[in-house]
């Protein structure tokens, strides 16, 4: 079903000397016990929120060298969706091991490219084992008005899987010259995925404990590490900690973009679990709990809007992470997964255009993306206004 409902160590860092600035002690949320403690920041530097002005939409496109090969083309129809739906309205980088095939399938399905109308698909050709954009690209941050890419290591979620050849595709989008008009970092020394981080774009960022300190990432043995990282890297003022809520077949150890979301006007949409019987209800009951108890910079409490939880999925015999938090916010738009559950698909449909009310709702068919354990913000990531975007086909 589609709908659209209207409405520093050991780093290298390629920075202008006017973007080299001196650190201040602040203070960090720790949690929802109220504890603070003083860490290094980055005074210049910010963590873009998703729903500030942007550039372009990355999707890497799947082939039948990865997990998608048993139904290969119903993956590619959900990636021409959310290709359509990501063209129609900005810019977008696929990055595929084949820019002619891949080009002659977006053309088939009537996607914008850019070398046709000024706006749409730009293709890079390179080598990739999968298809989880928002884990491999760039996290980008903005430091006095100059975005910085910053090249995280993508170790396949703790050396679940493989994941070499996903990791280098930064680096070759780089020395290319297709992405570009920023500063690039290189944070190859710490493992950190797009999904795990939340961001209000004022120094804000939400997290889980059981992803950031999950075996095989960086070894972390208290949250005061975690947050120098975060503070220090994309310059958070403050961290704030979700320690329970997870998803049944979720292979992220508990990515935050699964369950729940930072919105504009200190706003958090989040999952909802209401069937006692369920085995991830305990888990999301506690989870409501600690964001109720979350306040905002000012000392506020949140406002919270609650989405379903998606009807439970199964694919030969095992539960799925199918889950309404994993939105993509674009410029006019929210791209939303939907799961063919007509009540559940359109009530979460209400609840994101009451945290966006000026954005269009648009509904994608994301069923198959979940029988890989990700669903539709997990394959793409935005880049903000002031990361450029060349046609360079080949690396």
């Amino acid at each position: 079903m589609t709908f659209v409902l209207r409405a520093a160590v050991g780093r290298t860092v390629w920075l202008l000397p006017t973007l080299l600035r001196g650190s201040d002690k602040i203070r960090t949320f720790s949690g929802i016990n109220n504890t603070y403690m003083n860490v290094t920041a980055n005074t210049g530097r910010r963590l873009a929120a998703e729903w500030e002005p942007q550039s372009f939409v990355q999707l890497t496109w799947p082939h039948a060298g990865t997990d998608w090969a048993p139904y290969l083309d119903q993956a590619y129809d959900c990636f021409l969706a959310i290709a359509r739906a990501v063209a129609a309205r900005s810019d977008l980088l696929v990055v595929t091991r084949d820019a002619a095939s891949t080009e002659a399938q977006l053309r088939q399905a009537g996607v914008a490219m850019r070398a046709d109308t000024g706006r749409g698909a730009v293709l890079f050709e390179a080598l990739t084992d999968d298809t989880w954009a928002r884990d491999h690209a760039f996290i980008t941050t903005v430091d006095d008005g100059r975005c910085v890419l910053h090249d995280f290591r993508f170790n396949g979620w703790g050396a679940k899987f493989a994941a070499g050849r996903d990791n280098a595709i930064n680096g070759a989008l780089w020395r290319g010259g297709v992405v570009c008009g920023a500063d690039y970092e290189d944070d190859m020394d710490t493992v950190l995925e797009g999904g795990s981080i939340e961001s209000d774009g004022r120094g804000t960022i939400l997290t889980t404990s059981c992803c950031l300190f999950a075996p095989n990432r960086n070894g972390y043995t208290s949250k005061a590490e975690a947050e120098a990282m975060l503070c220090g890297r994309l310059g958070a003022e403050r961290v704030l900690w979700l320690d329970h809520g997870s998803l049944a077949g979720d292979d992220t150890d508990g990515h935050i973009d699964t369950l729940a979301r930072l919105c504009p006007d200190d706003t958090i949409v989040y999952v909802g679990c209401d069937d006692h019987t369920d085995g991830d209800f305990e888990g999301l009951a506690a989870m409501e709990g600690e964001l109720q108890a979350l306040r905002t910079a000012d000392g506020a409490p949140y406002r919270l809007l609650r989405l379903p939880m998606a009807a439970p999925a199964y694919y030969d015999g095992e539960r799925l992470p199918a889950t309404y938090a994993n939105f993509l916010i674009m410029n006019s738009a929210v791209l939303m997964p939907c799961y063919g559950d007509d009540e559940r698909d359109a009530a979460a449909a209400e609840v994101l255009q009451r945290a966006f009310p000026d954005r269009e709702i648009v509904g994608i068919d994301c069923r198959v993306l979940i029988r890989q354990h990700g669903s539709l913000h997990c394959v793409t990531m935005q880049y903000p206004e002031g990361v450029g975007l060349r046609t360079v086909t080949k690396q």
